[in-house]
C-alpha cells in the first residue's frame, strides 16, 4: 500500500505558505539569508582540478566534433554513391 495515501493533506506547522510574513521586505531578507547560506556550501575547485575538468571537457568536445564530422563524411559519400548517376 502506498504510504502517501495515509498522509494528512493539511499542512503541519512549518509547512505550507501561510507561515511566512506578508511584509515583502521580510521575505526579501529571508531570501538573501537563504542565498548566503547556500553559497557557503559551494566548494571552489583547486587550480589543478579546474585544469583537469577543463581539459576533460575540451577533449570530449573535440572527440564529438570528430565523430560528427566522420558521420557527415560517411553519409555524404553514401548519398553520393546512391543518388549520383555514373558517367
Amino acid at each position: 500500500m502506498n504510504s502517501s495515501r495515509n498522509a494528512s493533506t493539511t499542512p503541519t506547522r512549518g509547512e505550507g505558505t501561510s507561515e511566512g510574513s506578508r511584509n515583502p521586505f521580510v521575505a526579501i531578507g529571508l531570501f538573501v539569508r537563504q542565498v548566503i547560506a547556500e553559497l557557503r556550501k559551494v566548494v571552489v575547485p583547486t587550480r589543478r582540478e579546474l585544469l583537469v575538468y577543463s581539459l576533460t571537457v575540451l577533449a570530449f568536445v573535440i572527440a564529438m566534433i570528430l565523430f560528427i564530422f566522420g558521420l557527415d563524411a560517411a553519409f555524404g559519400w553514401l548519398s553520393t554513391m546512391t543518388f549520383v548517376e555514373p558517367d
